[in-house]
């Protein structure tokens, strides 16, 4: 059976010692893993890709529909990008609306490489 990883709380955009400034600790390291790999799956991406290109909060079952997927399955990987920090998500009524944090992603680019943004 594979190993777990640890926990870690993802709710703030990494913040850390960009990685091409100095060797990454292993907190820091498994803090940036741990958010790519939210993001290493087509699905995912491109559901970041149309919160950021639709102008308003979506629902679910909007996303859903355009990616031509269950509704299980989109909130399933829009719960993964919710626990990176890449999403924030809010009931109003039967509907839950998503919202992109650019500020998320932005943080982690820079980690990446901090003359890039």
């Amino acid at each position: 059976m594979p190993k777990a990883l640890p926990v870690i709380d993802m709710t703030d955009p990494v913040c850390c010692v960009p990685v091409a400034a100095a060797p990454a600790d292993d907190t820091a390291a498994l803090d940036v893993a741990m958010r790519l790999k939210a993001l290493a799956d087509p699905v995912r991406v491109k559901l970041l890709s149309l919160l950021f290109t639709c102008g308003e909060p979506c629902t679910t079952g909007s996303l859903a529909a355009v990616v031509d997927l269950a509704e299980s399955t989109v909130s399933h990987h829009l719960g993964q990008l919710r626990t990176a920090g890449f999403v924030t998500s809010e009931r109003q009524g039967m509907s839950v609306h998503h919202t992109p944090r650019r500020d998320a992603l932005t943080a982690l680019c820079k980690v990446l490489d901090p003359s890039c943004c």
